[in-house]
């Protein structure tokens, strides 16, 4: 995928599946061996082996644990704990340029992303010091608590290359594919964060009328609806085509979050599953 300005927010399908989905893809996960599976379509064919975690989300296989990879995930920790203090107080983030991404809308861990950072990401240039987004929990009492990061990387990547950048026997890197976008809304739409896309005007054609369908629109846009999106119903192409929807093998690159601060535990600061 070519950079662009859009890809700021890289990190709205995180959101998006997080708020769809909770810990489902990493309850999934458990006990699995991916090892040995595969599935190459789309974008990933160039990927060799990994798994697909239902429809929309692909995996990177885990690879056997080695003393190298626990001391480079060791060094990530203290890493990521040392620059990543200063952004505790999210307002130190946003005048650093992470921006929020659709904070109205409810969601398991927030994704402040830099545009900056995250356009270097996807041109391959992917620095443990330099997260294209921060993860937050929002306080029951207002406010933000960081809990990690994302680091995101080209899509067009393969195993070895992720590996050396976090080592695939720590973590699992996901990647999100066999998405239906609906008429009117566009890759572009999505990596900005605007959920109406060019279907504004059907969307918000009733303002005041905060019924159950047209309120559920008005907030969430084409996420609204079961049949599109990162979670929907609809993932292949045909399929897609017949509602009048665009197919997207593959949105996005590579994506890993990191949480430093909950543990020192590798298994718990790598884990697929929000803290």
């Amino acid at each position: 995928m070519k950079p662009t300005g859009g890809i700021v927010i890289a990190a709205a399908i995180c959101a998006i599946l997080a708020a769809a989905t909770g810990a489902a893809v990493a309850h999934d996960m458990e006990g699995m061996d991916m090892s040995g599976s595969s599935a190459d379509s789309g974008g990933m064919g160039g990927m060799g082996k990994h798994m697909m975690i239902g429809e929309h989300m692909t995996m990177t296989p885990s690879r056997p644990a080695t003393a190298a990879d626990a001391e480079r995930g060791r060094e990530i920790i203290a890493t990521m704990r040392r620059v990543l203090v200063k952004y505790q107080d999210s307002d130190a983030a946003v005048a650093a340029g992470y921006i929020p991404y659709m904070p109205t809308v409810p969601q398991d861990v927030y994704h402040f992303a830099s545009r900056a950072y995250t356009e270097d990401e996807y041109r391959g240039d992917v620095d443990i010091e330099r997260p294209g987004s921060l993860l937050y929990e929002r306080k029951a009492f207002g406010g933000y608590k960081l809990v990690g990061a994302m680091y995101s990387a080209p899509a067009n990547y393969t195993l070895d290359q992720l590996d050396a950048i976090i080592p695939l026997s720590l973590t699992h890197w996901h990647a999100h594919t066999n998405i239906c976008l609906p008429e009117g809304v566009s890759e572009a739409d999505v990596m900005n964060g605007d959920i109406h896309g060019h279907a504004r005007p059907a969307i918000e054609e009733n303002p005041m009328g905060f019924n159950a369908r047209n309120g559920a629109r008005m907030r969430f846009g084409y996420m609204a609806d079961p049949r599109f999106g990162f979670s929907g119903t609809i993932s292949t192409q045909a399929d897609c085509e017949a509602v009048g929807g665009t197919f997207h093998p593959q949105i996005f690159g590579w994506m890993v979050h990191v949480y430093p601060f909950q543990s020192d535990d590798l298994k718990v600061a790598f884990s697929t599953e929000a803290p």
